[in-house]
């Protein structure tokens, strides 16, 4: 009845960009917060950043804050997650995830509808 898809992911070297989408269908309104969150083999899931609704709250996560842009378009059912200068620590596996709150400390529990997950390996 719902789908989450994130898209985007790839093999960069540090210094470099990228940008994932999360596609949203199945659900019968846009009032939800998105939110991107990693994991990586020697870390738990963590909150990367969120939008509200609006597009006018957003909220990053400290070591990514002025390097990670999120958006959304809620015409096309999308959001964004624009990652410039990557960092080896930033090798990861990023999901999007829907979820009531947009909220500083980016709580996964927080957020009850995930993807699948697309894979970001940052190395040289």
């Amino acid at each position: 009845q719902w789908q989450l898809v994130e898209s985007g992911g790839a093999l960069v070297q540090p210094g470099g960009s990228l940008t994932l989408s999360c596609a949203a269908s199945g659900f019968s309104s846009d009032d939800f917060s998105i939110g991107w969150f990693r994991q990586g083999p020697r870390e738990a899931r963590v909150g990367v950043a969120c939008i509200d609704r609006s597009g006018s709250v957003v909220h990053y996560q400290d070591s990514v804050r002025g390097r990670f842009t999120i958006s959304r378009d809620n015409t096309r059912a999308t959001a964004t997650l624009r990652m410039n200068d990557l960092q080896i620590d930033d090798s990861a596996t990023y999901y999007c995830a829907r979820g009531a709150n947009c909220r500083r400390e980016l709580r996964p529990s927080t957020f009850y509808y995930w993807g699948q997950g697309t894979q970001v390996i940052v190395s040289s």
